[in-house]
């Protein structure tokens, strides 16, 4: 019946472009081949169609599996290609890790260790005061504004990651009354400041107060600042002679820019 049907559409195309003058053609789809060279049609059926019951993988696409231990005859039987005896014959075995010396102590584990790594500890990148004077002048930082973090960092004056220790060298070429927020301060840049009638602050950041006032895009609700955690810090940021935000004559009188006592709304983005 299939046939009957193929050789009636053969005959019909025939009459229909009999009178033309067809150039070579060819057209592939996914069940048959059809060509057309001049006025003769060919219709080539495919040897197999595909289907549920002849789906097969592509040639090398799966691989056997290497069976061992099933005879000599395999090639793999009996030490299953590990050879006799030897570390690498045993099983259980991996290969040594770095430091193994084959039994004997590692070097690793012959010396005691000596010292420690500070979890906790802080790298504040210094900044001097001809630094602050240079940026003055070239009109990157205004003095009339406080000098915080976010300002070091917009102005690219200093790149740090925990924060920033002011320190004196070059004071005498400030000339200029400024107000900086800082994590630390020196003793000589204090006074330095101090006596052209400006004024240090010494302000705690952790980690997340010091990425929300350097991006403060990222935040839609800007977090309460964490107070100083460790004794240590506290004593720090509370004794009046390091101008710690939180001494006695410096938190009634000055309230940090950069510190945020409560959480609030971001109004900026």
């Amino acid at each position: 019946m299939a046939t009957l049907r193929v050789t009636q559409a053969v005959n019909l195309l025939q009459r229909q472009f009999s009178g033309l003058k067809l150039g070579p053609l060819q057209r592939v789809s996914s069940l048959h081949t059809t060509r057309a060279l001049g006025t003769v049609f060919r219709i080539d059926r495919p040897a197999q169609f595909v289907s549920l019951n002849n789906l097969r993988d592509n040639k090398g696409s799966r691989k056997t599996k290497k069976r061992v231990g099933r005879g000599h005859g395999s090639g793999h039987g009996k030490t299953c290609g590990r050879g006799q005896k030897g570390q690498k014959s045993r099983s259980g075995n991996s290969k040594p890790g770095p430091g193994f010396e084959g039994g004997q102590t590692p070097l690793m584990r012959v010396f005691p260790k000596r010292g420690f790594k500070n979890a906790h500890a802080r790298d504040l990148q210094p900044l001097n005061l001809d630094k602050i004077q240079h940026w003055i002048n070239t009109g990157r930082l205004d003095p009339s504004k406080p000098i915080t973090l976010k300002t070091i960092y917009d102005s690219n004056l200093v790149k740090f990651k925990d924060g920033v220790s002011l320190l004196g060298r070059g004071a005498g070429y400030l000339q200029v009354p400024i107000t900086v927020e800082v994590t630390r301060a020196s003793k000589e840049a204090i006074k330095r400041v101090e006596e052209l009638g400006g004024r240090v602050v010494c302000v705690y950041h952790n980690k997340l107060a010091l990425r929300a006032l350097l991006k403060p895009e990222k935040f839609a609700i800007l977090p309460k600042s964490a107070m100083p955690m460790t004794a240590k810090l506290r004593r720090m940021y509370e004794d009046p002679e390091r101008r710690g935000f939180l001494a006695e004559g410096i938190k009634n009188e000055y309230e940090p820019v950069s510190f945020n006592f409560e959480r609030r709304v971001n109004t900026s983005t």
